[in-house]
């Protein structure tokens, strides 16, 4: 067999995932000055993702930056928007026009102020819950029928803290450590919640820590 013919061979057996089925898109604020701030917790998250399936977020398209990646023989695209959390819903718009696909086919990462630091919960569906960045991604998308899985950031001790100051603050040292473990469990659920449904991945990994 001459090298050619077993280039032809590796070709002919290498799965073909097709066009991009499902968007996973973390939620958070683009540059420097929001870098590892809690808010940004869903940028974590796909930045893990992104890593476990060997891209970088890198190209710039949607409003934001992007990787496209196979996994289980899906083609996924990974989103992070560049347009601020409050305006999420643009990016997220845009690739699913692009791509012509449903919320069915939407997964969010995002961060969560009633969960503790390090807990992460999985929903198939549900409301915004006072979060700008979920709220836009619902109107845009027109229902709020997708999965999130959202991690725990928790809220300040004092009550009289800012909840703006809190979440665009940056974790402590024992923080970080809890948030890249949450960071981790967020991008395998994900990838739960795309290879066997919101519920598997429910029954998997709420409440992991």
């Amino acid at each position: 067999m001459s090298i050619f013919d077993l280039f032809k061979k590796l070709e002919a057996e290498r799965p073909k995932t097709g066009p991009v089925s499902w968007i996973v898109c973390g939620l958070g604020n683009p540059g420097a000055r929001y870098e590892a701030t809690r808010h940004n917790a869903g940028f974590l998250a796909a930045d893990e993702l992104a890593r476990r399936l060997g891209v970088r977020l890198d190209r710039a398209k949607f409003h934001g930056l992007c990787a496209e990646a196979e996994s289980g023989g899906a083609r996924l695209l990974l989103l992070e928007p560049a347009t601020y959390m409050n305006e999420s819903g643009v990016s997220v718009r845009a690739a699913m026009d692009w791509y012509k696909l449903g919320p069915e086919r939407l997964v969010v990462l995002c961060d969560d102020l009633e969960l503790p630091v390090g807990r992460i919960r999985v929903r198939p569906k549900g409301s915004d819950g006072g979060h700008n960045g979920l709220k836009s991604v619902i109107a845009h998308a027109g229902t709020a029928d997708f999965a999130r899985v959202r991690i725990g950031i928790g809220r300040p001790a004092d009550p009289a803290y800012q909840v703006v100051d809190w979440v665009l603050g940056r974790f402590s040292a024992d923080e970080a450590a809890l948030v890249r473990g949450a960071a981790e469990n967020a991008a395998k659920a994900a990838l739960d919640v795309i290879g066997n449904g919101a519920e598997h991945a429910m029954n998997l990994y709420n409440g992991k820590r």
